[in-house]
């Protein structure tokens, strides 16, 4: 009854291309969400019996602690829905009042991750900032569509180049990339592996998330040693990508040298139901111009009123997101 539960969830998260089910813990019973398209969407109500019951039947399929239901635990599964493999990350913990939550993330393989453009053309200018060897840097909040932006880019490299990817965790599923994934029980650190993957000479780079100095400084030795870097910095403009890297105290003059390029990256909502991907961009030395760019481009908000005039956004969507 309860495998049964579970096997529908996730086939019906997978036909609607979620891309997380958060089973959570309310007064007396348990909720069941998904994550879409960048919305939270309401999918049933379980008692608190079958919600604990669901909890501990995902736990064990993936090698995870049943009796632990405080303590945060990580665990993945791959499981066959739909005739597709699918891979799940489960992450778990427990609230204050002892009461266990579990959030599935699917990872599906790239050829289902292509995001569409709100304006094409600035997929074409990505392309164009690959062709270069140094540092291309996104920034977006969480679940805006960052990499598999790379991905895609990435993609189109591996025909003719050997990419390798570091992630924590890794979130896409790409066969023809190389993928490490950090582990820092194992010492397994971001640092360490880019310190092992240049090792494997890969052409094509990509670090999941710079987060400290230490990695932003590896991130940057790779890239000013002719490797292409593709990665992600926590910041809410293009700008503020050049500021973190700043906080992180590497040197301006060399943040010049192996930048190519910025990008702060959302999913705006589309009139036709769908999301499309839509950037701020600011070449790095190629033309340098990065480092004029202060907040959000007029160009952002441009892009955006001409996506309302073409009604392909709302005045609703236009107003939410015109700000960044």
């Amino acid at each position: 009854m309860i495998e049964q539960l579970g096997i529908k969830l996730l086939s019906n998260a997978v036909e609607a291309n979620s891309s997380d089910v958060h089973i959570l813990p309310e007064t007396d019973h348990y909720k069941v969400v998904e994550h879409r398209l960048g919305k939270v969407v309401p999918i049933c109500q379980l008692s608190r019996q079958e919600g604990q019951q669901l909890i501990a039947h995902f736990k064990y399929r993936a090698n995870m602690a049943i009796t632990e239901t405080r303590r945060p635990q990580l665990g993945a599964l791959t499981l066959e829905i739909a005739e597709h493999e699918i891979h799940l990350r489960l992450s778990s913990v427990g609230n204050f009042l002892n009461q266990e939550s579990l959030v599935i993330r699917l990872l599906r393989p790239l050829a289902q991750q292509q995001l569409a453009f709100l304006k094409p053309a600035q997929l074409r200018v990505l392309t164009d900032w690959c062709q270069h060897r140094g540092l291309v840097l996104f920034a977006g909040p969480t679940g805006s569509g960052k990499t598999t932006t790379i991905y895609q880019l990435a993609q189109q490299l591996s025909q003719e180049l050997t990419v390798l990817s570091i992630e924590d965790p890794v979130e896409i599923v790409a066969p023809n990339f190389l993928q490490l994934q950090v582990n820092e029980a194992a010492t397994m650190t971001y640092q360490a592996l880019i310190k092992v993957a240049l090792r494997h000479r890969p052409d094509v780079l990509i670090v999941g998330e710079i987060r400290d100095r230490e990695t932003a400084q590896a991130a940057i030795d790779a890239a000013l040693s002719g490797h292409l870097v593709l990665s992600t910095v926590h910041a809410q403009t293009a700008h503020g990508i050049v500021t973190r890297l700043s906080q992180l105290a590497i040197d301006p003059d060399v943040v010049k040298q192996a930048v190519i390029g910025v990008a702060y990256q959302r999913l705006i909502p589309t009139m036709d139901g769908q999301v499309a991907a839509l950037l701020d961009l600011a070449a790095g030395p190629v033309d340098n111009q990065w480092q004029q760019v202060q907040e959000t481009t007029a160009v952002w908000k441009e892009d955006l009123a001409d996506a309302k005039r073409t009604n392909k956004i709302s005045q609703q969507t236009y107003d939410q997101f015109k700000a960044g």
